[in-house]
Formats: C-alpha cells, sequence, structure tokens
C-alpha cells in the first residue's frame, strides 16, 4: 500500500473508543498493533494519555519512554511502507490535544532515532 503519513490520535479523543487506530503506544514505551491497518491513506497511532490538559497523562515521567517508542515506531513503519517521515498530522484540532509535545517527536531518518 501507498501510505501517504501518519495520523496522531490522544487516548480521550471520543471517536476512539477502542478502534480507529492501527498502533497503540502506552505511557511506559510499550507498543500494541492491531491486526490490520485500517485506513488505506494513513498509518493512526494512539498515544495513551491526555494531551488536552496540561496536568493530564501521561506524567513527565512517561513522556521520554512514550517519545521514543513513537518515533522508533514512525521510523520502523517509514522504512517498512517507504512513507515519508515529515507527514505526520494530528487527528484534529483537538486530538491529539493542546498539549501533545510534538517538539519532542524528534526523528531523524538519516541518523536513526533520538
Amino acid at each position: 500500500m501507498n501510505y501517504k503519513g501518519f495520523i496522531l490520535h490522544q487516548s480521550r479523543c471520543t471517536s476512539i473508543n477502542g478502534k480507529g487506530f492501527d498502533f497503540w503506544v502506552g505511557v511506559d514505551g510499550a507498543i500494541y498493533a492491531a491486526p490490520l491497518l485500517t485506513d488505506p491513506e494513513y498509518i493512526h497511532i494512539c498515544l495513551e494519555g491526555d494531551f488536552s490538559r496540561e496536568d493530564g497523562i501521561p506524567p513527565v515521567s512517561g513522556k521520554k519512554e512514550q517519545q521514543f517508542a513513537t518515533g522508533r515506531l514512525i521510523l520502523e513503519l517509514v522504512e517498512r511502507y517507504q512513507i515519508s517521515p515529515l507527514i505526520i498530522e494530528p487527528h484534529n484540532n483537538y486530538c491529539p490535544g493542546a498539549f501533545f509535545p510534538w517538539n519532542e517527536l524528534v526523528i531523524y531518518p538519516s541518523d536513526g532515532y533520538h
């Protein structure tokens, strides 16, 4: 399949309801894959947490593991499906949330991740 890029979600998104994503990244960095990729254009990655609030989960201690795992996952999928790592979009204006740490999601395909 020719995917255009990635869509990021937060687990508090009301449209998720246990489905609608292809990969789940836990606060601890654990990654869970759905049995099938569901969208023919984008790969959907859901991060555990509530990024719509500054004091929402994940706690500060879990952010590094989660961001590292997300970056690693994206780079693996970039290589597998030949996707541009530059196309990473939010699900919508409210998801993954105003406090999602976009600047901490560092991806360098030529040098590897983080």
